[in-house]
Formats: C-alpha cells, sequence, structure tokens
C-alpha cells in the first residue's frame, strides 16, 4: 500500500482548512445545524462506533471535499460575503461574481474587470446590483446597488489580462454598509504564485454557489492558475481565499477569476491576474473613491 507522505499530508490539512470544514465557520443568520438525537442508536454507542471521538471526527471532516472537485458550500458567515452580480438592479439574470474586501467606508466589493467594463473600445456596465449569499432564487442578505465601479486604464484601453480585476462601490441598504453586515475579506497582493485557496463562485447555469479548494500555481507573468472543476460561464470574479483564521473566519482574497482568456476556455481550469503592486493601487483608487462618494 502506498503511503502518503508528509508533505502530502500537510497540503492536504492545508487545503482542508480552507475548505471550511475545519474552518469552525458557522452557519449564516437563519440556517439550521442538525445534530444526532438522543434516541438515535449512534448517541452512547460503545467499542468501535465509542472509539470516534468528537476530537477524532473533527479530523476525519479534513478529507470530505477533494482538491480540485467543486461542491456546494453550506451558507456560513464567510461564504454569504461572496454574491452573484446581476443586471438590471437585480430584477435581471446573475452573470458574474463578486466578494466584500474589507475598506475603510465598508462598502467595497471585488470582481473581475470584464464583469463591470467591456474593456477596449467598450465602456462600463449600467444598473448592476450585488447580491450576497444569494440561494435558490433567495436574497438572504438583501439587494446591494452598486453606485461606482473601478478599472484600471490597462484595460478599459487595451483589454489587459494582467488588469482584469475590478471593484464596486455598493451603496448603503437599509442605512447599513456592507461589510458591517456582512464583515470583510481583506484584501492580498504580492502574496506569491503557489498558495492554497477557496475559491467560491457563481455558475449563470444554476442557483447556487459551488466552492473548491486546490493549489494556485504560476501560469506565466502575472497570471496564476488551478484545477477546479466546473467553473463555468458567471463565475468570473469568484474571489481567491486564502491564509483563512479560523477564529476571525476570515481570509485574504488574492485573485479573481479573470485574466488569461478571461478567466479561462474550459470549466476545470480558471486563471488569475496576480495582484501585485499595479492592482494595489487600483484598490487604493477603489478607497479613494468610496471615500469620495461617502462625502458626497
Amino acid at each position: 500500500m502506498r503511503h502518503r507522505s508528509a508533505v502530502t499530508v500537510a497540503m492536504l490539512a492545508g487545503l482542508a482548512a480552507l475548505s471550511g470544514c475545519v474552518t469552525g465557520d458557522v452557519p449564516a443568520q437563519g440556517t439550521l445545524v442538525s445534530a444526532i438525537p438522543s434516541s438515535s442508536p449512534f448517541a452512547g454507542a460503545t467499542g468501535a462506533a465509542h472509539a470516534w471521538s468528537a476530537q477524532r471526527m473533527r479530523g476525519a471532516q479534513s478529507f470530505r471535499h477533494q482538491p480540485g472537485i467543486s461542491h456546494t458550500p453550506p451558507p456560513t458567515t464567510s461564504n454569504a460575503r461572496v454574491g452573484a452580480v446581476f443586471g438590471h438592479g437585480g430584477n435581471g439574470d446573475h452573470f458574474c461574481t463578486g466578494s466584500v474586501v474589507d475598506s475603510p467606508g465598508k462598502s467595497v466589493v471585488i470582481t473581475a474587470a470584464h464583469c463591470i467594463h467591456t474593456g477596449k473600445d467598450g465602456g462600463y456596465q449600467t444598473d448592476l446590483a450585488f447580491v450576497p449569499g444569494y440561494r435558490d432564487g433567495q436574497t438572504p442578505n438583501g439587494i446591494w446597488p452598486i453606485t461606482k465601479m473601478v478599472v484600471d486604464d490597462h484595460w478599459a484601453q487595451s483589454s489587459d489580462p494582467g488588469y482584469d480585476v475590478g471593484f464596486v462601490i455598493v451603496g448603503k441598504l437599509d442605512g447599513k454598509r456592507i461589510a458591517d453586515v456582512l464583515g470583510a475579506n481583506s484584501f492580498g497582493y504580492n502574496a506569491g504564485y503557489d498558495n492554497n485557496v477557496r475559491i467560491t463562485g457563481y455558475p449563470a447555469s444554476g442557483q447556487d454557489p459551488i466552492s473548491c479548494v486546490n493549489k494556485a500555481t504560476k501560469f506565466q507573468t502575472d497570471q496564476m492558475k488551478v484545477d477546479c472543476t466546473g467553473y463555468s460561464g458567471g463565475t468570473s470574479g469568484s474571489p481567491w481565499l486564502t491564509h483563512f483564521n479560523r477564529a476571525t473566519r476570515t481570509g485574504e482574497v488574492i485573485g479573481v477569476i479573470g485574466g488569461y482568456q478571461t478567466g479561462g476556455d474550459t470549466d476545470d481550469t480558471s486563471y488569475s491576474p496576480y495582484f501585485n503592486d499595479a492592482i494595489k493601487s487600483l484598490y487604493d483608487k477603489a478607497v479613494g473613491e468610496e471615500r469620495q462618494g461617502q462625502m458626497s
């Protein structure tokens, strides 16, 4: 029998933590948590079954989701920060994905540039909305109007795949800012090409998100790639989350599906621009636009 090397075990453990199986993430508000009832034959069991202590069961969950294979994630607090981008103010179809990132004004969402600007010889989309935690036609966390969009000039003028990253500012909903309601992941840059990442996104053909964990690698200069199944149209802009903190249930967004071939021409391999100093400058520009909007 072949045995996993220590390196393989460490990598799988890291991927499992990102999958949410061992992160200690909690269900989003309004969801149910099931437990084994006291009348269950497993309650108070002895012998081999008794050997499965709570600690051992938590360890077993580490391999629940195979790296590179997508699944429908539970509606947890961290997953609620990822949402679908809709046309016609939320009344149209969803066609891209975005996620909340931390900012001083608590109102910034990251996505792919091609989701909000058509690139060379084009312009910004209009009448868009962000729906975090969207599932099966339901909008548990509200429909947030997109009030401002920001892409780099390199994308706007030449559709440069190295700059296929965009930011949007969302308006308040019921007087509240989105990150105050849902929390936010941090914006990470210059994090290196090789990271274990969790990618969550919304295929346009479905009504639920999918999630996958695997190791991202360098594809070419300023482009990363990852193998994950089922990331079809609609998943552009899906965040690449790493360095997940189990205590705060937050991580760093170091990529989004986009870039090379606007994210890839097959469903099972996705790409992202590498978040370098230029993408950090774009994030800073979005923060400036956010500040200006809140002062006006």
